[in-house]
Parts: C-alpha cells; sequence; structure tokens
C-alpha cells in the first residue's frame, strides 16, 4: 500500500459518459484547488440512457479500470445512469473509495427542504430509474417527491442556448408539473443541469432552492479524502496536472468542455477502453 504522502498526491478519477461530467471537475477545481483531477469522457458510447443495466454495468467497469491504471486515489461517477445502476456493483468489486453523483444531492435536499416536497429533474433514464426517490425515502418516507424528465434540457446546454427564449419556454412547460405540487427544493439531477440555474431560478422564483448535486458531489469527496487521510495537503507552489482523455474524436469535447468547465480543456487525449 502507498504511503499516506504519496497516496495523497495522486489524482482523483472522474468518469462520464460524455461531458456533462465537467462541471464535477469544475466544483472539484473550486472545493479541492490541489487536486490533481483526471477526467475519462466515454464520448464513443454516449448516451448510457438507452443502454442495459449489464451494458451500463460493463461500461462503467471497464472505465474503473482505466482510471485505476492511472493510479487514481479516488473516483467519482460523474454520471446519473452509473450512479443509478451501477455503483453497488463497483462497490463490491473494487476497494477505491467510489463516489456517485446522487446520495450527495439527496443528503442536501432533504437538509434544505422545510416543506417536506422535493423535485428532481433529470434525463427519462434518471428518472425513470426512481434511485432519486429510493434513496430520499430511505431516510425519509414522508418526503413527497415530485421527479420530471426533462429530456430536451442536455441538447439546449450543448447548443448554447440556455438563455434563449425558447429555452425559459420548454423549461415552464417542464417545472410545471413541480410547480404544482409547490415543491420548494429541487435536485438538479444531470450534470448538465448547472449551466440552467440563473434560468431555472426565473422560471421557478426564489422560494424554491436549487440543489447542484455536482457542488455536493465535491464537497462530499472532501469529507471522504479527509476520512481517508488522502488529501492533498502539499503547498509546494506547483499547479495540478490536470487531464482528460475521450474515447472519441476530441475537438468537439474541447471545444463545448470548456463551457462546462469555465476555463479551457487541455490536454485531451483520445484512449481505447
Amino acid at each position: 500500500m502507498a504511503s499516506p504522502t504519496k497516496g495523497s498526491a495522486r489524482p482523483i478519477g472522474v468518469f462520464d459518459s460524455g461531458i456533462g461530467g465537467l462541471t464535477v471537475v469544475r466544483e472539484l477545481f473550486r472545493v479541492l484547488p490541489h487536486e490533481t483531477v483526471y477526467y475519462f469522457g466515454d464520448t464513443a458510447r454516449v448516451p448510457y440512457g438507452n443502454k442495459s443495466r449489464e451494458t451500463i454495468v460493463r461500461f462503467s467497469t471497464e472505465n474503473v479500470l482505466f482510471l485505476l491504471h492511472h493510479e487514481v486515489k479516488l473516483i467519482i461517477i460523474a454520471c446519473n445512469t452509473a450512479s443509478s445502476h451501477a455503483l453497488p456493483f463497483l462497490e463490491r468489486s473494487f476497494s477505491v473509495p467510489l463516489v456517485g453523483v446522487i446520495e450527495p444531492g439527496v443528503q442536501a435536499a432533504i437538509a434544505a427542504t422545510r416543506a417536506r416536497r422535493i423535485g428532481v429533474i433529470g434525463t427519462a433514464a434518471t428518472v425513470g430509474s426512481g434511485a432519486y426517490e429510493r434513496a430520499i425515502h430511505r431516510v425519509d418516507p414522508a418526503i413527497r417527491v415530485t421527479s420530471v424528465g426533462c429530456p430536451l434540457f442536455v441538447p439546449i446546454v450543448e447548443e448554447g442556448w440556455v438563455t434563449r427564449p425558447v429555452a425559459r419556454t420548454i423549461a415552464a412547460e417542464y417545472l410545471a408539473p413541480l410547480k404544482q405540487a409547490k415543491v420548494d427544493t429541487l435536485i438538479l439531477g444531470c450534470t448538465h443541469y448547472p449551466l440552467l440555474k440563473p434560468m431555472l431560478r426565473q422560471v421557478l422564483g426564489p422560494g424554491v432552492q436549487l440543489v447542484d448535486s455536482a457542488a455536493e458531489v465535491a464537497h462530499h469527496t472532501k469529507v471522504i479524502l479527509q476520512h481517508h487521510h488522502l488529501l492533498n495537503l502539499s503547498r509546494n507552489g506547483s499547479r495540478p496536472a490536470h487531464r482528460y482523455y475521450v474515447s472519441d474524436e476530441s475537438a468537439h469535447f474541447t471545444t463545448l468542455g470548456s463551457r462546462f468547465l469555465g476555463r479551457p480543456v487541455r490536454p485531451v487525449t483520445r484512449v481505447a477502453v
């Protein structure tokens, strides 16, 4: 086993089915500025949402093995579909600390709600899995959960249309059941959705607390690293050498990724998994 000093200097691994997980990386940079991040986007096999559970588990296992090859100290599954379907299997199969995107958001939402009415928005696959409802009801079965699939939000974000009137019109349609249910807390159950927060606040009004799972995952990761004595406390003045890997062509990922990350995405390396 690596010594605590050597172990703490190892990178954090993050994988997603594509590009959305970069919003998690963005929050990691903010919360853990001294940590190095290795990101893998499985762009050749995106989306995971229309795949069988067995396929999602297989893809996720391959992604974990790829990141372990690079000696990461912790792995974040920055994909709601993979977190829903593969995390239990991965936890049984690997000893590396694993962080999914569902539990941190659920914990924050339960702490935030006052009316005990929580909304969840996500892709059709994530909402259809019922993972958020199950996680919430394991803690408090009396909380009323209203879940809405918002399949058009991902292409809106990727097209850069988040400030266009059409985006607000679509959002008003999607969010109407949540307003009718009088939710006071909304979980953004997709890593693309943090880019929609200003528009969502306009549609829902100031009385609804938005829970950004990406931000909650970053805070939860810090706690896990502290617990395992893996937090990088080095202050040698050098900047972390982040790396980005994709399984298909990198040009689109590099261009769009800068919007998700808030800074240039480089270097990007295409690999076979």
